[in-house]
């Protein structure tokens, strides 16, 4: 199985009348001249998606994958290895903000056959970092200040694969009736069982599954859900003025990891199928049929920005402008807000038993 890696690279174009460096667009799916503005389509998205066998791939441990030489950078704060562009005689990883430093290399990769493209731009994405921080009330009151509005954005393509499969699984379990009968004063429950088994069948589209280590899988998966059903076929035009990280997690991994997803809907299918008021599955054997992957990129603008030295991620949705982030917490203002938690609680407690209070005062002032 080919080496896993955190990589990313820009790909950049030419302008047919400067050039200068070409940029995509966000949103308007134009390549754009950074120096005199001459806009340009990229190439047409029409075209199929395609499937690929992942038996077939699997069986041959990614051999047919094409080989490309490329120049990476190893990252001293995060450990990430990144392309960069041979013409930067200095970089920053994407993933942490850190310095890198260049090194020769090369690696083999499936390449990615789809991709969705940018659609929210710099600025909206600037913005919702704004209104983001804005809201952060439990940060240090200093934060605010000390974080650049206008900090940079790395426009990333993060990998992902999708899986697809129909899946045929035969169980054996437990169904559960429950009943409720009265003793004594007391309701005493019992549930009596019987054995059942079954056939269902599940088809599973588009099961996602990111390929990448350098981010928290949380912050990814709060950034879904994913238009998928408008990817289009991978044209290197669509790469220009971002980077695209290459996958970590391989093809088998990434496998395992949507087989764990689909065995849990598959329980719970079954227990759909058992019905009854509780369920038991006591083993369930999957025939998967048509399995089939797609290696895709998928767009997010990522901002690392630093408070008191220490790194922080912030994340937008490129396609959806989602935003996920981590800040740093202020313990005085979770301290005092507890405390004022406290007291309005207390201060309820007392006015609750205030009018018990008060009429025992009014029979003393009667005597």
């Amino acid at each position: 199985m080919a080496e896993a890696r955190t990589e990313s690279h820009s790909r950049e174009l030419s302008c047919g009348h400067c050039g200068s460096s070409l940029e995509l667009q966000p949103g308007a799916a134009l390549l754009v001249c950074r120096h005199c503005g001459t806009e340009t389509p990229p190439a047409g998205a029409d075209g199929n998606i395609e499937e690929l066998d992942l038996g077939e791939w699997l069986a041959s441990l990614e051999q047919g994958e094409e080989a490309e030489e490329v120049l990476t950078a190893s990252c001293s704060g995060c450990g990430a290895r990144v392309e960069r562009d041979a013409r930067l005689s200095a970089d920053a990883c994407p993933f942490c903000g850190t310095s890198i430093v260049a090194e020769g290399g090369s690696h083999r990769r499936i390449k990615p056959r789809s991709l969705l493209p940018f659609k929210i731009d710099r600025g909206s994405a600037i913005e919702s970092f704004r209104r983001w921080v804005s809201k952060r009330w439990f940060a240090p009151n200093d934060f605010k200040k000390r974080v650049r509005l206008d900090t940079a954005l790395s426009g990333v393509y993060i990998p992902y694969w999708t899986f697809d499969a129909v899946v045929t699984t035969q169980y054996t379990g437990r169904r559960g009736t429950v009943r409720q009968t009265r003793s004594n004063g007391k309701t005493i429950t019992r549930t009596s069982w019987r054995p059942v088994s079954g056939t269902v069948h599940d088809a599973f589209d588009d099961l996602l599954v990111p390929a990448t280590r350098s981010l928290p899988y949380d912050h990814l998966e709060e950034l879904e859900p994913w238009d998928l059903s408008d990817l289009i076929p991978f044209h290197a035009q669509y790469m220009s003025g971002f980077r695209a990280e290459s996958y970590q997690i391989d093809l088998e991994e990434g496998f395992a990891e949507a087989r764990e997803q689909m065995d849990e809907l598959i329980r719970e299918t079954i227990k759909r199928d058992i019905g009854g008021d509780r369920q038991q599955i006591r083993s369930m054997r999957s025939d998967f049929r048509n399995l089939t992957f797609k290696h895709i990129l998928l767009p997010v603008w990522i901002s690392v920005y630093r408070y008191k030295n220490k790194p922080f991620r912030f994340l937008v949705n490129a396609r959806t402008g989602e935003t996920q982030g981590e800040r740093p917490w202020s313990r005085i203002k979770i301290a005092l807000t507890a405390a004022a938690a406290a007291l309005v609680a207390a201060s309820l407690l007392a006015l609750e038993y205030a009018p018990t209070l008060l009429d025992v005062s009014d029979i003393f002032r009667s005597l």
